[in-house]
């Protein structure tokens, strides 16, 4: 029985969390042949990129781009700036750790190297339920997003697409922790925290340590992350 991506590119915008492994691990289940796109913005929490870089040879990424784009030099987010992380739980406005129009601006890097080597499909980790508010991980941004890029491409332009796939958008944390599971990841690949300390431990008390600890703890498997707290 073939597979919907036997034979097909796909890039994967790896960021080395959690969701995005997963995100990946379904491509190449799927079939596609991946290339894995992560992009080093100068994050505090920088050991997502060797997580991403540990996946991407894990999951057989075709070729794996990592690239630097400063957005230290704007600011204007936790993780970008010098404002401290949030660690007093989950709220429900947009919290400081949102760094502006970020999936935006990657999945645009994202669409433009998938036209370049010609790949007609674009996987994201992005998800809805179990998130922070971000604005730009809603159903409405990516359906947008896809839109968009029949418009600013040369691809859509001549009556082609590039299809986003976001396979996580109606899942929770839980059910991400599950998937992970059963593709057979090791979740110790991947790296969630926003605000690691210097021993290298995750904080365990950010939003996104908080919402990685619940998700495995609901769905009734171990996290072998090493938390502070």
């Amino acid at each position: 029985m073939s597979k919907p991506g036997e034979g097909e590119s796909a890039v994967v915008l790896l960021s080395g969390g959690l969701d995005s492994m997963v995100a990946a691990g379904m491509a190449v289940e799927a079939g596609y042949r991946i290339n894995a796109l992560t992009i080093d913005y100068n994050q505090r929490h920088r050991r997502e990129i060797d997580a991403a870089k540990a996946i991407a040879r894990t999951l057989g990424a075709q070729r794996h781009i990592v690239l630097p784009l400063d957005l230290s030099l704007f600011g204007g987010s936790a993780l970008t700036a010098d404002i401290a992380v949030p660690k007093d739980g989950v709220g429900e406005e947009i919290p400081v750790t949102y760094v502006p129009a970020r999936n935006l601006v990657f999945l645009s890097l994202t669409l433009s190297w998938a036209e370049a080597i010609g790949a007609g499909h674009i996987f994201i980790g992005v998800n809805a339920l179990d998130y922070s508010g971000y604005p730009d991980c809603r159903p409405e941004f990516i359906a947008g997003f896809e839109k968009l890029a029949r418009l600013a491409t040369k691809v859509g332009a001549e009556g082609g697409a590039v299809q986003i796939h976001a396979p996580l958008q109606f899942l929770g944390k839980a059910d991400i922790a599950k998937e992970a599971d059963r593709l057979g990841l090791d979740p110790g690949m991947s790296w969630s925290c926003y605000d690691p300390g210097a021993d290298g431990r995750a904080c365990g008390l950010c939003d996104s340590c908080r919402l990685r600890k619940e998700g495995f703890a609901k769905a009734g498997l171990i996290d072998p992350t090493e938390y502070a707290a």
